[in-house]
């Protein structure tokens, strides 16, 4: 019996292809969802955890997110202009700068509370496949 030995190469047989097009399947079902709150999947999840840490610096906000200072910087802007939150310098250390909530950014989480709601109802997983899931990304990324 002949094994292709470019099988390791075949689109089917690489994890990396159905974490990827699964990604963006979730964003875009989030999409119509966050339009409803002005805001895109990254606006949307950097809230989540200013929400939970807020004071957090942006150093700090990155590392939680995975995301680099050129991706997260542009998103804090854009959350300024739109009056959530607001970039301080820390007054220990000028060289820390700390993002905090406005009013109206905590009153969008309020708003926000229906979010996981409707994404559950559109991805079809049993609690227990959530959680088997959740899990193993995790793993995945090492936390």
């Amino acid at each position: 019996m002949k094994t292709d030995k470019y099988e390791a190469l075949k689109l089917e047989n690489q994890l990396c292809f159905p974490l990827y097009a699964a990604a963006k399947e979730i964003v875009k079902r989030y999409t119509p969802v966050l339009e409803e709150l002005d805001l895109t999947y990254t606006q949307y999840i950097t809230l989540l955890v200013i929400w939970e840490y807020d004071g957090l610096s942006v150093k700090d906000l990155g590392a939680k997110l995975f995301l680099d200072s050129g991706t997260l910087s542009p998103v804090l802007k854009s959350l300024e202009q739109k009056k959530y939150v607001v970039r301080k310098r820390d007054e220990d250390d000028e060289r820390c700068v700390k993002v905090y909530l406005t009013d109206a950014g905590i009153a969008l989480k309020d708003k926000a509370l229906s979010v996981p709601e409707k994404i559950a109802a559109c991805v079809r997983l049993s609690p227990e496949e959530a959680t088997a899931l959740y899990g193993i990304l995790y793993k995945i990324l090492g936390r």
